[in-house]
């Protein structure tokens, strides 16, 4: 998994020509703010490896994403929910998103829009798969 943060813009009420990208807290923007970024996602046959370590990759992965590692379900791996609008776009390789009731195969140039969806990816595929994010924090109803 390889997280790479493009840039990050801070609320309205600040400058906007700011990087904030070095400075960044949580990679799950708070309201009025946004991230962008990509993530390559690898395929599951990597998590399912005999010398895959989940306890050191749930540590890397609150050092590289802080604010989003946190809110993944402990019960269900990969789920995870969060307060914000995100845009998505399949850069390479496919991807499948899982939410409560439904499955979606997405495929290079696909785009796909979520609003606070409870959700997992999954690469099912024996490639890479790359994904572009636009996140804008939102309040929660």
């Amino acid at each position: 998994m390889v997280n790479t943060i493009v840039w990050a813009t801070p609320a309205s009420s600040r400058p906007m020509h700011l990087d904030l990208t070095s400075d960044l807290v949580s990679v799950v923007p708070g309201d009025g703010e946004s991230v962008a970024l990509v993530v390559t996602f690898p395929p599951d046959s990597v998590f399912a490896d005999p010398l895959f370590d989940p306890a050191k990759a749930a540590q890397e992965q609150l050092e590289v994403t802080p604010g989003l590692a946190e809110l993944f379900e402990q019960d269900n791996p990969g789920f995870h929910t969060t307060p914000t609008i995100d845009y998505g776009v399949v850069l390479s390789g496919e991807i499948v998103l899982d939410l409560d009731s439904t499955r979606t195969v997405l495929r290079q140039g696909d785009i796909v829009v979520q609003n606070g969806t409870r959700h997992a990816w999954r690469n099912v595929t024996e490639e890479p798969t790359r994904v572009f994010f636009v996140l804008l924090g939102t309040k929660r109803a």
